[in-house]
């Protein structure tokens, strides 16, 4: 069969059976796509064959030749089933089985160990390799990856794929006193020798040979999962190796669009995210994690809005949705609903739309600016936003003509706590100092501030107090330095820019007739929560001390602010409750985000706002897909893993401002990632996803002839 883009066929015999076989092709090759089953091992779908197994011979013309090596030609006849190329076969098994160790049941690999497979398929017994197996130590100095020498069967998978697929040339032979063993040149680790720790050669290894490490085999259900750990930890499963790898080829408007492909606000989400994906980072293990949030906000930054050609857009359905509130969740589930064909109206209680990432999380980290660009984008496709209007009753929307209410109104009521002088003039919430600051950031306050709580909240209202013009900020918590829920960035930061922190103490009281003055602090020996969050704390008298200040901010929690005027049924008597599918107890209207969960991360808004939608389009009437593609998959073969020659394990930081000009005003903190800091953060990389398109070989139970 001869023509341009076709491949032209041979047909060859393997015992009394014919096939079609590709010309080019190998016996081994064509036998195995016709579904008949040779014995290999050294022979990788993705590697080329080296021949050295002897486990795939046929007989030819009275010779024993490895399939592996012989191409096909027209009429080629060979025999799988020979006596003589069964002995040979056998032989070469036992072998490889003769130091190899009996313990299979022992084995990570066991039940998908291609060894063990082939061994059950030829019939050789395990007895005649008893007691022969070599001692050498397992390597477990490397880390991610443990090396078990005694299991390895020197098929030199693992040496090919380190250099045919990723072009690292770190494996190789080695001559050691023990024997020929699979090493690095002068016997020097992994990460001395230049290994990228890309897993390639565990993948490739038929036995347990190599092996992920204990600390890098992850504790989720699925393989999937826990070889790309950072993926399977984002909320929403954003692709994170994907768009970290669109960065390091310098498509950052790729990047964005693989990211909206999960959310609608990657440059917010790379501002303000809590990053979970970085603490499960293997690249962690080696040092310092991926710094993946930031790399999101770079792709944001320079995103020229490509994506736009290809975004979901249905037919209008005529079904009417209402979102209660203009938060994180409540734009995200507008945002899917709109595309999905149904006319969406969210109505936002404050001036502007954002929740609490504008009034709740400084401008220095998250501008006005960036918020609007964003937010655009969702009213772009149709969603109809109401400001200044607050909804106190779900039910009466749905008697306005809506045919579905989503309340997600978030958390924002600050929490008083019972003590004493907590009412006086200067004693604030921390919602309310943060949403004035956000409206009228150029008040000059002077005067001397403590911040009661420990959390980043609390940190982001000291923070803003030294940026409004206060003197002397002080933040009180009753966590020692190391158990602190604030993030270790911003109390470093905090620190640099004037914070005065007193953790480990208690606050006792405040002090002042006609308003605040001070606040008596302590510190604390002992403390602890009963199951309603209520604190036994134990004090050292001695310690007791008033400081002086005029204003105090509570940041010790947050909730929703009159939801009991919904109408619908609450759990601990203030946050929404809802079924598995985000149903309240009133038919049609839904609830989703803080006001359900409690005061959570942006990113965790956005998944339960995703699945939230699902429900409501099916609710609607639609199927519940609200998945979109925004850009082709690259070709694996393009672009397989090949790290470039400079590489370095050091994390690359953004330009940040000094701390004297932070507290010149709200300007940004932090800059985005420029350009080629980006590019050079993504290739630190290590590209985990990439293990997963390595074909698996099929054992032999899966091929049609299994004899």
């Amino acid at each position: 069969m001869h023509g341009m883009g076709k491949v032209l066929l041979m047909k060859i015999w393997i015992d009394q059976q014919q096939i079609e076989a590709k010309e080019g092709s190998s016996v081994l090759e064509a036998a195995l796509e016709a579904g008949i089953f040779i014995p290999h091992i050294c022979k990788h779908p993705d590697l080329e064959a080296a021949g050295g197994c002897r486990l795939c011979v046929v007989e030819k013309d009275g010779k024993v030749l490895p399939s592996c090596q012989m191409e096909v030609e027209e009429g080629l006849k060979v025999s799988l089933r020979s006596e003589k190329a069964k002995e040979v076969r056998n032989m070469a098994m036992e072998l490889i089985l003769a130091t190899h160790p009996p313990d299979c049941t022992g084995c990570p690999k066991y039940g998908k160990c291609e060894l063990q497979s082939m061994y059950q398929y030829m019939g050789v017994s395990p007895e005649k390799w008893r007691l022969r197996t070599r001692s050498v130590p397992t390597d477990t100095s490397n880390p991610l990856i443990t090396h078990m020498f005694t299991r390895c069967i020197r098929c030199a998978r693992c040496i090919r794929a380190c250099r045919g697929l990723r072009g690292v040339r770190v494996l190789d032979f080695q001559k050691t006193e023990g024997g020929i063993r699979v090493g690095t040149d002068g016997s020097v680790s992994l990460e001395e020798a230049g290994c990228r720790f890309c897993g390639a050669c565990i993948e490739v290894c038929p036995t347990g040979s190599i092996i992920d490490s204990l600390e890098a085999s992850g504790l989720y259900g699925n393989r999937e999962d826990n070889t790309v750990p950072c993926r399977a930890a984002c909320p929403a499963g954003i692709d994170i190796p994907r768009y970290i790898r669109a960065i390091r080829l310098g498509d950052f408007s790729k990047a964005a669009a693989i990211a909206r492909e999960k959310v609608p606000f990657p440059e917010i989400l790379g501002s303000v995210c809590v990053h979970p994906c970085e603490q499960k980072c293997k690249r962690g293990i080696l040092g310092e994690p991926m710094s993946i949030c930031r790399l999101k906000r770079a792709a944001g930054a320079n995103d020229d809005r490509s994506w736009k050609k290809r975004i979901r857009q249905e037919e209008r359905t005529g079904k009417k949705a209402a979102v209660v509130g203009a938060g994180p969740a409540g734009l995200t589930a507008a945002y899917y609903l709109a595309k999905k064909g149904h006319e969406v109206t969210v109505f936002e209680e404050n001036k502007k739309a954002g929740g609490q990432c504008r009034y709740g999380i400084p401008a220095y980290r998250l501008p006005d600016e960036l918020l609007d660009k964003e937010i655009a984008d969702i009213l772009e496709e149709g969603v109809r936003l109401v400001t200044g209007q607050r909804i106190e009753s779900a039910e009466a929307l749905l008697k306005e003509g809506f045919d579905s209410v989503l309340l997600a109104g978030g958390t924002h009521a600050g929490i008083r706590l019972e003590l004493e002088g907590n009412r006086l003039p200067g004693v604030v919430l921390n919602t309310d100092f943060l949403k004035e600051a956000r409206e009228n950031p150029t008040a000059v306050s002077g005067g001397d501030l403590m911040v009661l709580g420990g959390g980043n909240v609390a940190y982001d209202c000291a923070r803003t107090a030294l940026r409004l013009g206060y003197e002397n900020v002080y933040l009180v918590c009753l966590e020692g330095r190391e158990n602190m829920l604030a993030s270790e960035e911003e109390i470093e930061e905090g620190k640099e820019e004037g914070v005065q922190l007193f953790s480990g103490h208690s606050f006792l009281r405040i002090t002042g007739s006609d308003r605040a003055e001070g606040v008596e602090v302590a510190a604390v020996t002992e403390y602890s929560f009963d199951e309603n969050r209520r604190a036994t704390i134990t004090i050292d008298e001695d310690t007791k001390r008033i400081i002086p200040v005029s204003t105090v901010v509570f940041a010790v929690g947050q909730r929703p602010k009159d939801s009991d005027k919904y109408g619908v049924d609450l759990e601990r008597g203030l946050y929404v409750k809802i079924n598995e599918n985000f149903e309240t107890s009133l038919n049609g209207i839904f609830g989703v985000g803080d006001i359900v969960t409690g005061t959570r991360s942006v990113i965790e808004a956005i998944a339960a706002a995703r699945k939230a939608a699902v429900r409501m389009d099916l609710f609607l009437g639609g199927d519940g897909d609200i998945s979109e593609v925004l850009t082709e998959k690259e070709v694996p073969d393009s672009f397989i893993g090949r790290w470039e020659k400079e590489y370095s394990s050091q994390r690359r930081e953004p330009k940040r401002l000094s701390a004297a000009e932070c507290l010149s005003g709200f300007h940004l903190a932090e800059e985005a990632l420029e350009l080629e800091t980006a590019k050079e953060e993504a290739m630190r990389c290590l590209q985990c996803d990439l293990r997963l398109s390595i074909t698996r070989p099929k054992l032999w139970t899966e091929y049609q002839e299994a004899e």
